[in-house]
């Protein structure tokens, strides 16, 4: 069994898997040298034969690649290029075999292929991404009105409404399709610099060179060699990083609100899904899980891309390498997130009826703010706010309603009707501007 497998249903979810794997890592680098030197023929510094043999290689499938192979020459050598390039040599021309990899070196090979995983690797993860957002935006929409308890500190705290909460969901869906959206149009550029960033191999022709590269790989042509300036990676990395610490609130949440105690929400699912293997009753919460799961691995992943930035002169000594292995997790775990997420939310089951209910469980207390606000017109804010304090611990202590308690207050009976308490304490009309947040969250998502 491959290494990863085992868990590759957490951590290797959705399409985005296979574009991180080795063998597809190899084959964006056979690729890269196979767009060298097609860029090489057009300029007349390869034969054009030599180009069409390597990329009829590539395209006919019978280039043989030992994965266990490279990976042995990558230990010898400290990077997997020239065993690749050994291993293509022994099946090309010697003509084709002289040219290939000219003016380039490792890690402009290496550089240049991360740059293809990761453009495809995003597509599947943005469009994981934006089918998880689609599903938040139907959310927020059919609970648009649905009561729900706000929390803080893990203590209920205000009313909101479950549509609010599925609306600050889709905007952070929103907000991180954009970063990396932004990171695939703009970050995404081959690296061409030769042994020490100068092309000096190819003469005055160098950047001729890059420039047919970068068309060739439909990858952006940077006005310099990136090989020791590290933003490219880092910016990719910190957009990862950031999608996936959305994606693990979203888990989190979702976590809480399915508890045993709890139970707001429920993960949808056939049978089976969520059991354990000693309690036949349980339906754990698995997707939420496994995004959690994927966010928690996160930050250490993106530190270690920041770490790699510090580079000595014109090739790191260990910092690069490190890269190779954590950006593939790093895109491998995002896109198994997207992929947790859309299937999450839009299977997600919602009980209005349970949210109200616990919203009913503090006799009122959660409306505490609302009265002590309706109080003031006549008391004065702060000893409104007291008065209700004070009615608020009584209430708790005795274990009587909340509304009770008030009503035998004649400060309360003085400066507000039965009514006007009534209104105080009705969750529905005390929720500011929760819809109009709703719809600016909808309004934008639509745009997007």
């Amino acid at each position: 069994m491959a290494s990863g497998r085992l868990f590759a249903g957490l951590f290797a979810h959705g399409e985005t898997a296979a574009e991180v794997s080795d063998a597809a890592l190899v084959e964006a680098m056979v690729e890269v040298e196979v767009a060298l030197l097609q860029a090489l023929a057009n300029l007349e510094l390869a034969p054009l034969a030599a180009a069409d043999e390597l990329a009829e290689a590539l395209s006919s499938g019978h280039l043989v690649l030992d994965l266990d192979e490279l990976g042995r020459a990558t230990g010898e050598q400290g990077t997997p290029v020239p065993g690749l390039l050994r291993a293509l040599r022994l099946q090309l021309s010697d003509t084709a075999s002289a040219n290939l990899h000219k003016g380039a070196t490792s890690q402009d090979v290496i550089d240049t292929a991360m740059m293809l995983v990761s453009r495809r690797a995003l597509e599947h993860t943005i469009a994981d991404l934006g089918g998880a957002a689609d599903a938040c935006a139907d959310l927020a929409q059919r609970h648009r009105d649905t009561i729900a308890p706000g929390r803080t500190l893990l203590q209920q705290a205000l009313p909101v409404t479950f549509g609010l909460k599925a609306a600050i969901w889709l905007s952070g869906l929103d907000g991180a399709l954009a970063e990396l959206r932004g990171v695939r149009d703009h970050e995404l550029a081959v690296q061409f610099g030769g042994a020490v960033g100068t092309l000096a191999s190819l003469g005055d022709r160098g950047l001729d060179v890059a420039a047919g590269l970068a068309q060739r790989l439909d990858l952006r042509m940077p006005d310099m060699p990136w090989h020791t300036v590290r933003l490219r990676p880092a910016r990719i990395a910190a957009a990862l990083g950031a999608t996936l610490g959305v994606l693990g609130k979203i888990g989190r949440d979702v976590a809480l609100l399915a508890q045993s105690e709890v139970v707001e929400v429920s993960e949808g699912g056939g049978e089976g899904r969520g059991g354990s293997s000693t309690m036949p009753h349980k339906r754990n919460p698995v997707g939420a899980i496994g995004l959690l799961a994927c966010a928690e691995r996160a930050p250490g992943l993106v530190a270690t891309m920041l770490a790699a930035m510090i580079q000595e002169h014109e090739r790191g000594a260990g910092g690069w390498q490190a890269e190779w292995e954590t950006m593939l997790e790093l895109l491998r775990l995002t896109g198994s997130g997207a992929a947790i997420a859309r299937e999450l939310l839009a299977g997600l089951d919602v009980h209005p009826d349970k949210m109200r209910g616990d919203m009913d469980l503090t006799g009122g207390l959660v409306m505490s703010e609302s009265v002590a606000a309706a109080l003031s017109q006549s008391l004065g804010r702060s000893e409104a706010q007291e008065l209700v304090e004070k009615a608020a611990r009584r209430s708790v202590d005795d274990g009587r309603a909340f509304r009770d308690v008030l009503l035998e207050l004649p400060e309360v009976s003085d400066g507000l009707s039965s009514e006007r308490l009534d209104a105080a304490l009705d969750p529905a009309g005390y929720l500011g501007v929760t819809g109009e947040l709703i719809d600016r969250a909808l309004a934008a998502h639509r745009a997007g």
